[in-house]
């Protein structure tokens, strides 16, 4: 936990990773060796935000600048986005693909790029979509009847029990044609994105539900077969997007992922990581870390079961918890014992979440708890990393790989390390850059780099 000096965090970043490098990892394959990889060969911690929650309903945008962006990377140390579409907002009306709305999507995709971003899509939903007054899937893909007469319960998730909002999925997953949308959308967007280097895939369905069917056999008989589906259309144009692919949301009430190992390559399996308890009053008890770290142990034990790294989709707390550090540096640990990059919930404003309040500053608890130093991309194999917050000594422990020339990049955020850095690594290059330590020529196995305060 990031918590004391007695408590310092070590963590795991990539388990066995080391072990399961078949050869190289030259940058020719998004996937290599328990890691989504760039094109140098380096292991890629993807690290950021969600953005945006904002892109949930009508007009399905945000006021955000390309500003916005630059203070994710420059100043807060983030590598990622997680950026929020929807099937609303890419398909109006059944067949016609609204591509304005693309077009919008694609400046910001590139605003992130120039920022020194990747970027994961995320087909959003919650509660199936519109008709319920929530947020997926348009109207017309469930028949008008089961929106007849809902009325929304709280806490908002009891939702997906509703008889209604089961049928719509029952529906999704039953009706070829529905289904067959949804894969025709996901297609129409990689075709009109394929082009942004800085996409290194997407999220086939946000927490999707099992409806009225089984939880034990839902994720192997009904949502696999639509992510084999949904692969195979985005590959015939973005032949390189790595699949992030989400467990039922019956995983965020402890049931274990039955997904099988995908016929598909290059697949990442990305779980979401919330305290039940705190979800439930807002408020987090410290008690409850252990049961998030264990959690992520269970996350890359599914992983490996899978054949697949993993990486955390959502996470995050109420920035009014008065806990919100103890919560956020379970989750800090959990992840990277997990061998996770992770995505904080969310680049909003307006309280609760987000990261800003309502007149865009920074929530400054809830920003100090997600802004660490970690790794960016890794030269080679990670293998585990320790922040100790008092002393602000950070150590990031690899593997290298000969092979790879393009440095590790380890980011050092400013609020963390003010007056700069101090950096040891046994004898290998070190480069500092805006907030970043480049290390090259790295020896040892494993090689070793230490950071403190200067």
């Amino acid at each position: 936990m990031l918590r004391s000096a007695a408590t310092l965090v070590a963590i795991a970043v990539v388990a066995g990773c080391g072990d399961n490098l078949a050869g190289p990892c030259d940058g020719r394959d998004p996937v290599c060796g328990d890691n989504v990889r760039d094109a140098q060969g380096r292991a890629l911690v993807l690290r950021g935000v969600n953005l945006a929650g904002a892109h949930k309903n009508a007009p399905y945008t945000d006021n955000f600048q390309p500003a916005d962006y630059m203070r994710l990377r420059a100043d807060w140390g983030m590598t990622a986005i997680r950026f929020l579409i929807t099937w609303s907002a890419i398909e109006p009306s059944q067949g016609t693909f609204d591509d304005t709305y693309l077009d919008w999507v694609a400046e910001r995709i590139d605003w992130a790029g120039a920022a020194g971003l990747s970027v994961v899509l995320d087909m959003h939903q919650d509660v199936y979509g519109e008709g319920f007054g929530f947020d997926g899937a348009p109207m017309w893909t469930c028949d008008a009847s089961n929106y007849a007469g809902f009325v929304a319960k709280q806490p908002w998730g009891l939702n997906y029990a509703d008889p209604k909002v089961m049928a719509c999925f029952d529906h999704l997953w039953t009706d070829a044609p529905t289904q067959g949308e949804l894969v025709a959308a996901w297609r129409h967007v990689a075709q009109r994105l394929a082009d942004k280097p800085q996409i290194v895939g997407f999220d086939p369905i946000n927490e999707p539900s099992w409806g009225s069917y089984s939880i034990a056999t839902f994720e192997r008989d009904r949502l696999q077969p639509f992510y084999e589906s949904a692969i195979a259309a985005v590959r015939e144009v973005a032949p390189t997007w790595v699949a992030f692919a989400e467990p039922s949301n019956s995983r965020g009430l402890g049931f274990l992922t039955s997904l099988q190992p995908f016929r598909a390559k290059d697949v990442v399996y990305s779980p979401h990581l919330y305290d039940v308890n705190a979800e439930q009053t807002g408020m987090f008890d410290p008690a409850d870390s252990s049961d998030l770290v264990q959690t992520g142990a269970d996350f890359a034990s599914e992983a490996g079961r899978l054949a697949t790294p993993v990486w955390i989709g959502e996470y995050g707390g109420q920035g009014a918890d008065p806990e919100i550090a103890a919560y956020m540096g379970a989750d800090y640990e959990a992840a990277a014992g997990a061998a996770a990059g992770a995505m904080v919930w969310a680049y909003d404003e307006g309280g609760g979440y987000s990261l800003l309040d309502a007149s865009g500053n920074e929530v400054t608890p809830l920003v100090d708890a997600v802004v660490l130093p970690a790794p960016a991309a890794v030269a080679g194999a990670p293998l585990s990393w320790s922040f100790d917050p008092i002393s602000r000594t950070f150590e990031l422990r690899f593997v290298p790989e000969p092979t790879i020339t393009a440095p590790t990049i380890i980011m050092t955020p400013e609020r963390v390390y003010p007056t700069g850095v101090a950096v040891s690594c046994g004898g290998c290059v070190v480069e500092l850059v805006a907030n970043e330590v480049h290390v090259s020529g790295a020896t040892g196995n494993p090689a070793v780099v230490n950071i403190t305060p200067r």
